[in-house]
Order: C-alpha cells, then structure tokens, then sequence
C-alpha cells in the first residue's frame, strides 16, 4: 500500500498544562461574563435595579463571545480532536439560540401583565396569570374540546383503514382513485375552510343548506347549534388529514408478504379472521405511528376554526390553539397568552410522552 492510500490517523497531541488552563480559562470566563449580563438585564427587567440596559443585545452578544471561547477551547484542550468537534458544536449552539432563549424569554413574558393596548407596557405580575387561567372556564372548555377531537381519531383511523384496504385490492381505476383520495391532503386548511365552511355549509345560499331544506331541513345550520357545529368541525378536519393515514397505512399493507395472506387462506383463516389475526396485528407499529403523527396534527387544530367559527357558538368549537391566538390578537393580551400556550406546551409534552411509552409497550414483541 502506498503512502497515498494510508489513512489519516488521528492521535492524542502533547498538550501542555498551561494550554488547558488557558482552555478552561476561556471557557469560563466568558461564560461567567455572560451570566453576569444576564443576570442584570433580568433585574432591571423585573423592575428590581436599573443598569441601563436598553435591550437584550448585550446578553446575545455575550452569548456569542462565549459560543466563540467555547470553540475555541475545543481546539486548545483536546487537539486534532476539538477540531473534529467544530463540524457539530456551532450548529449545536445556534440551535440552542433559536430554542432555549425564545423558551426562557416566553417564561419571562408568561409571568408578566403586558397587554399592547396599555401604554404602561410590560410589568412582572408573578403568579397572576396562573390565577387568572385557574379560573377560566374559556380555557378548560377549549382543553376538554381538545379531548373530545383527539378521540374522534378512533373514527378518523378506521376509516382510513378501510379506504387503504379498498385501495390495496385489485379494484378497477385504482391508480384514479390513489390520487383522488390524496387531493384533500393537497389542499391547505385555509383553502379548506372557505371552500367547504364559507362556501359550501353557507346557511343561506350554500349547496349543502339548499339541500338540507329540500330534504325537510326548516332552518339548516351547520355552526348555529354547539354539537353540529363541534361536529361539522371535527368532519371538515378529518376530511382534510384521513388521506394523511390512509397513505400510511396503505404503504404499511403493501409491505406485507403476500406469502403470508395465500398460506393463511390455505390454512381457512379467510375474511376476517385473516385481517384479525395476520393483517391487523403486523400493521400495529405503522398504525401507532399514524395515530401518534395525526395526534400532533390535531393538537395543533385552529386554521380551520379560527377561519369558520372564531371558536364559536359560545366556545363550542375552540380548540386551545385558536383560544390562545384570540388572546393575542383581538385582546392583545401577550403575557396571558404566552402563559396558556407555556401551560400547553408541557401539557403536550407530558401527553405525548405516556403516549410513547405506551406504544413502545404494545408494539414490543411477545416472547
């Protein structure tokens, strides 16, 4: 082998004691420098000194100046081999920037009173926010519509199911019908809203409420009553993102062996003891996956219902998405709202991680 196809090879470097400490030096000295403005920006914005800062630059740029010295660092306390860091370490830190600092500036406002029509701007309130979502039924009413639309999933999974099954047969015109059933994942859910709820669901002149007075319908309303409206919301939704599961799924049958369906048949499990004991139990991953991924696409529900009902009647179809929006925009109340979607957010995070676990438990195989 000639010298041009040896690899390089890299060794641990002499590196001196002094070097380190200039190392370790760097490393915590900007990072003290960076604590330090923090720590005072964070005073005077809490009102307990005023140090003369204007904004939060100061702290960004020893952010910065310490993302430098870390790198750097690298190099001066492990060689060859904090080079090797430098390819990740900076995209790591800018991701931190773009995540943790929004995070603890949204800390920061949800425990303030900072509406944008009042002109003493933002004062830190403490817990009066938390108090204030305690007692309001607005709120609480838009979760318990969260639950009710999540379990509408069931449905939504079913049929889904059912059309991926239908499209996985060897039916005429298969291919047409592939595409066709797509076209609502295509559209956006703004689209949606005014197509079918602006347009199509109009109670005066809409096509559907034409049709509805034609079949005995006195006075058709598809968002005057809670219950229609809550449910004409949840069919609008689920016709926009069952075609999502239903591609899912329909990948998921057509990875299974046919070997399998012949031998069964072969051994009399035909119909439904086939899809109950060889179809359905090898698309349980994929269906846990599909129902995990449409829970996170509900969970962000509001396009739809800020569109066609603002939440109404009466709250009946809000969701907390569209809740804590109206907060922001109609009532310009930021640090409540901050405060909502704060409470949301670990709501969603604690939810989601039982649900994991969950599915990590029921798809285990059996020994």
């Amino acid at each position: 082998m000639s010298n041009g196809d040896l690899l390089h090879v890299v060794t641990n470097d002499n590196i001196s004691p002094r070097r380190k400490a200039l190392g370790r030096g760097i490393i915590w000295g900007s990072a003290a420098l960076m604590a330090v403005i923090a720590a005072l920006q964070t005073l005077q914005v809490t009102g307990h000194g005023d140090f003369g800062f204007v904004n939060w630059r100061p702290t960004l740029y020893a952010y910065c100046l310490w993302a430098t010295c870390l790198c750097w660092a690298q190099v001066l306390l492990h060689g060859e081999h904090g080079k090797r860091t430098l390819f990740v370490l900076p995209a790591a830190l800018f991701v931190v920037s773009l995540t943790v600092f929004p995070l603890l500036f949204g800390l920061l406002i949800a425990f303030s009173s900072w509406n944008l029509s009042s002109p003493d701007g933002r004062q830190f309130n403490g817990l009066d926010n938390v108090r204030q979502m305690w007692a309001d039924p607005f709120y609480w009413n838009a979760m318990w519509n969260m639950v009710i639309y999540c379990a509408a999933i069931v449905v939504e999974y079913a049929i889904a199911f059912g059309l991926a099954l239908l499209l996985n047969a060897e039916i005429r015109a298969r291919k047409f019908f592939r595409v066709a059933f797509l076209l609502p994942l295509m559209l956006s859910p703004v689209a949606v809203s005014w197509m079918i709820g602006k347009s199509m669901l109009e109670a005066r002149y809409g096509p559907l409420a034409r049709l509805g007075r034609f079949l005995g319908w006195d006075t058709p309303s598809f968002f005057g009553t809670p219950d229609i409206a809550k449910f004409t919301i949840m069919a609008m939704d689920a016709w926009t993102y069952i075609p999502f599961m239903m591609i899912m799924i329909l990948a998921g049958l057509q990875a299974i062996p046919k070997e399998l369906s012949e031998a069964a048949k072969v051994d009399g499990a035909n119909g439904w003891r086939n899809f109950w004991e060889i179809t359905f139990p090898l698309m349980l991953p994929v269906s846990i996956t599909a129902i995990l991924i449409r829970i996170i696409f509900k969970l962000k529900l509001a396009d739809i219902v800020i569109t066609v009902t603002s939440g109404g009647p009466g709250g009946a179809t809000d969701t907390v998405t569209s809740f804590i929006f109206r907060e922001y925009r109609d009532r310009s109340n930021v640090g409540y709202g901050t405060l909502l979607a704060m409470v949301y957010l670990v709501v969603i995070i604690i939810g989601m991680t039982i649900l994991m676990k969950l599915a990590e438990r029921w798809t285990r195989p059996q020994t």
